[in-house]
């Protein structure tokens, strides 16, 4: 089993920066890949960007959010963080954190950011 907890959602005006980030604890040694994904509402949850556990750690991006926000992990904490720079009211979503171990999904509960126009 793996848990995970998100912190750094918020409110912020267009043109702003916010970092989340998801601290992963359980069987961390097995967690292949750690991402975010985001929903709005009436729409299917996105992936928004994905880094692999593996030394290197290869990053995958929504074509979206290429050149603004940046994923990146802390194996000593457990912890992957996605900054968010730019951001635009589009970005304005419930951003989840993920995890994939052995097969297996596993989400945080979600963290709302809210970009202003």
């Amino acid at each position: 089993q793996v848990q995970l907890v998100e912190s750094g959602g918020g409110l912020v005006q267009a043109g702003g920066s916010l970092r989340l980030a998801c601290a992963a604890s359980g069987r961390t040694f097995s967690i292949n890949v750690m991402g975010w994904y985001r929903r709005v509402p009436g729409k299917q949850r996105e992936m928004v960007a994905l880094i692999a556990s593996s030394k290197g750690g290869s990053t995958n991006y929504a074509d979206s959010v290429k050149g603004r926000f940046t994923v990146s992990r802390d194996n000593a904490k457990n912890t992957v963080y996605l900054q968010m720079n730019s951001l635009k009211p589009e970005d304005t979503a419930v951003y989840y954190c993920n995890a994939i171990s052995v097969g297996l999904n596993y989400w945080g509960q979600g963290t709302q950011v809210t970009v202003s126009s």
